[in-house]
């Protein structure tokens, strides 16, 4: 009988367990209900104790790393205390959020385990086509273009889950009976002394955000009076995510022009590039701007529920069929009217 291990860490600036550590409980929980498994959950952080209250009701069993060097991220510590966690646990499958304080370290973990190892697990379920009920996971290959249905008779089977794909667990802090683990600590050759991160307003990637704004290379091209206007381009969209909060993404030729020499949005960057060669993420909604072509948005934005777009063209191939609406007008007029509906109740400075 297979034996699941969740591991969970706290947040970088505060005590509570991150939100991708609470989906990997939910789905834990509905794992091993499928399999009728044993299910621990273990905890690193700075304090175990205070971060597991929230697993209150689980009814699994707790386990914990606690003390100052696991209130930040490093390889030698978080990859020991993991490697401790699962063999207390006698885990056969571990589940882990595929954030990327675990990312870096869980195949060096699994390694040590003599398992293996597969990551942006998106479902796992259990199949009964065959003489036997076999335990399969969906994930997906080559930034997310492939899916993949596939199981392995390798234990342990170290599982790294994408964010968004289960909900988190919820539930009112309580007393949780946690067992501390010992980890045998290797010799530290590194020392985190800070956090380094920018404002939360020049901050344009929020993973949280219920919104993604998505600029493409037309903010940057010639407008009807033959003028390139690139600072109004940026006052709009700045004022715009300052607003709502939304999340900044950007077509990869838009990113790409700072490289060729042409004008281009001085607060992205490549990591704002969402599309067949950038990121996937996961918002409730999207808005789309200035983008044209259609293969980027159809890998980029597979995982947004709510979809819309503002182009000139209506028969743009991300409009055409990709989009729940279209807004066949220029962008720099609707979103300069929608600042100005902000701005004129109180929402824009």
């Amino acid at each position: 009988m297979d034996s699941i291990l969740v591991l969970t860490h706290q947040e970088d600036c505060s005590a509570d367990l991150t939100k991708t550590s609470l989906e990997a409980v939910t789905a834990g929980l509905e794992l091993a209900e499928q399999l009728g498994a044993q299910l621990s959950i273990g905890a690193i952080a700075q304090d175990a104790l205070k971060a597991v209250k929230v697993l209150v009701g689980t009814h699994a069993r707790i386990l914990s790393v606690s003390g100052d060097v696991f209130a930040q991220a490093r390889y030698a510590s978080d990859a020991a205390a993991c490697e401790a966690l699962c063999r207390a646990a006698q885990a056969t499958i571990v589940l882990a959020p595929h954030s990327s304080r675990f990312a870096r370290v869980m195949g060096g973990v699994s390694h040590r385990l003599g398992g293996c190892i597969d990551t942006h697990v998106s479902d796992m379920h259990t199949s009964t086509e065959g003489a036997a009920p076999t335990f399969e996971v969906t994930r997906w290959f080559y930034r997310q273009r492939i899916e993949a249905v596939l199981s392995r008779a390798s234990r342990p089977w170290v599982l790294l889950l994408d964010a968004g794909t289960y909900a988190a667990w919820s539930a009112t802090p309580g007393a949780v009976h946690a067992g501390e683990i010992a980890v045998e600590m290797p010799v530290q050759r590194t020392q985190v002394t800070g956090l380094r991160a920018p404002k939360q307003d020049e901050q344009t990637i929020r993973p949280e955000a219920k919104m993604l704004f998505v600029a493409g290379a037309g903010w940057t091209k010639k407008q009807p009076d033959g003028q390139i206007h690139l600072a109004e381009a940026a006052d709009l969209i700045l004022n715009f995510l300052h607003t709502s909060g939304a999340s900044l993404g950007s077509s990869k030729s838009l990113v790409d022009q700072g490289s060729d020499g042409q004008p281009v949005l001085p607060f992205l960057t490549h990591l704002n590039q969402v599309g067949q060669t950038g990121s996937t993420p996961r918002h409730p909604k999207g808005l789309s701007t200035c983008c044209h072509g259609e293969e980027p948005h159809v890998v980029g934005w597979r995982f947004v529920r709510e979809r819309r777009a503002i182009s000139l063209d209506p028969n743009c191939g991300w409009a055409r069929g990709k989009a729940d609406v279209v807004y066949v007008a220029d962008a720099f007029q609707v979103i300069t009217r929608i600042n100005e509906i902000l701005r004129s109740s109180n929402r824009l400075p």
